[in-house]
């Protein structure tokens, strides 16, 4: 990006070259450079995409091509180039009347201010049909479930060691692991390299895969692979490889291409992220923000912990100051004295409970002795019965020779009965 240094006087107007397009005016009017290079920064903003085309004009120009492609339906061109380096991947029968689909980019010359697209990939019409079938796998994919967002696992929060599987030296190796260490020194990856386009692709990512797939210290799998054209990115869209993600038991995040690149791998995979800078952002999280985060919650802590021990401190201290705690001897003293009252008082009333209860006694215990059998035994009197324990009322019931036993006050007597007495003429 062209980077322009405002240089002002006192006085005078700005030089164009520091005023930006959108803040010129008629007195501080931009610059043609300054104007060129805004546009050219926006436009390469833009991704790469594929459009459908006739090529009406093909020159060849020190191995390079400059052509123009027409709208099959109107009168729409663009301009496009193709340059040496991509001629010689595209067929080389190409001529002016073909129907062509190509991959192209957005490209503002600054000098000349002309505008046209960058091809990058270029097939005669029929990938199309290709597109088409990865449509079909993708639909059939989705009704098997296996883009169902409930068979998705989710990234540990802190992996201990990432698996990376890219193409050697690549700028989306340098991607993840320079913005990974960024964020998180001390993260490990274990990387592999392989091909990331052509016949190669599929069973060296494959074979990655499953070899880190195994390992049982990585947390976190990542494949990740720069922008390209849809036919370099096909390999990603392997119904193989699609499956074996699927079936991963350890989570695997796509950084395949750019935000507009959408492979099967995209859908099947546990996280999807539009770009490997941006998967190193997902899976690996920023110390910074963690330490303010913790910074953030001891501070709520200690805030809330001392709020707590202050309001303790006031209750105690309003507890304190209250004169049940604060002068207790007086109350103390107060129910000292209505203790010793209602002892007192206590004492009395059983005294005197005890003195009636004693009373009630001798008297129960004299009427109970002026009615016993004992009393009169004590006046002299005896009590005579038989051995089977009859008491004798009657004379005639002890006949002459009958055994007798006669009690008194002090123990019993054994007698014989002499018969019946004649009374007294």
């Amino acid at each position: 990006m062209t980077v322009f240094e405002a240089a002002a006087l006192p006085g005078e107007p700005p030089p164009a070259d520091s005023v930006a397009p959108r803040d010129s005016t008629p007195d501080a009017p931009t610059s043609v450079a300054r104007l060129n290079g805004t546009i050219r920064d926006f436009i390469a903003r833009w991704n790469t995409v594929w459009v459908e085309g006739e090529i009406t004009s093909w020159n060849l120009r020190a191995g390079n091509v400059f052509a123009r492609l027409k709208d099959v339906r109107s009168d729409a061109q663009i301009s496009v180039r193709v340059w040496s380096s991509v001629r010689a991947r595209i067929p080389a029968d190409l001529a002016v009347g073909d129907h062509v689909v190509a991959a192209v980019k957005a490209d503002y010359f600054v000098k000349g201010g002309d505008f046209s697209f960058i091809v990058s990939a270029m097939k005669h019409v029929g990938l199309g049909d290709q597109l088409e079938r990865l449509e079909k796998l993708r639909a059939q994919l989705r009704q098997e479930g296996l883009f169902d967002a409930s068979r998705k696992k989710d990234l540990p929060f802190l992996p201990h060691c990432i698996g990376l599987i890219t193409g050697e030296k690549s700028d989306a190796e340098k991607d993840v692991l320079r913005n990974a260490e960024l964020r998180w020194p001390q993260v490990h990856f274990r990387t592999a390299h392989v091909a990331v386009q052509g016949d190669r692709s599929v069973p060296e990512v494959l074979a990655a895969l499953k070899r880190l797939d195994d390992d049982p210290e990585v947390d976190v799998i990542i494949i990740a692979r720069g922008g390209g054209d849809p036919q370099t990115l096909l390999g990603f869209s392997d119904e193989r490889l699609v499956r074996a993600v699927a079936a991963a038991s350890t989570p695997v995040v796509s950084a395949i291409g750019h935000e507009n690149d959408h492979p099967l791998l995209d859908d099947v995979a546990d996280l999807r992220a539009s770009t490997p800078t941006d998967a190193a952002k997902r899976v690996v999280p920023d110390v910074g923000e963690q330490r303010a985060l913790i910074a953030q919650l001891r501070a709520r802590a200690t805030s809330r912990l001392t709020q707590r021990i202050s309001h303790d401190i006031a209750q105690l201290e309003q507890l304190r100051s209250r004169p049940v705690l604060r002068t207790p001897d007086p109350i103390i003293d107060d129910r000292a004295q209505e203790v010793w009252l209602l002892a007192s008082r206590g004492r009395d009333t059983l005294t005197r409970r005890l003195d009636t209860a004693q009373r009630t006694t001798a008297e129960l215990r004299a009427s109970l002795r002026a009615l016993s059998p004992a009393a009169t035994l004590a006046r002299g009197y005896g009590i005579v019965h038989l051995d089977d324990g009859r008491i004798v009322r009657d004379a005639a019931d002890a006949p002459a020779g009958t055994p007798l036993t006669v009690t008194v006050d002090r123990g019993s007597l054994r007698a014989r009965s002499e018969g019946e007495i004649p009374e007294a003429g």
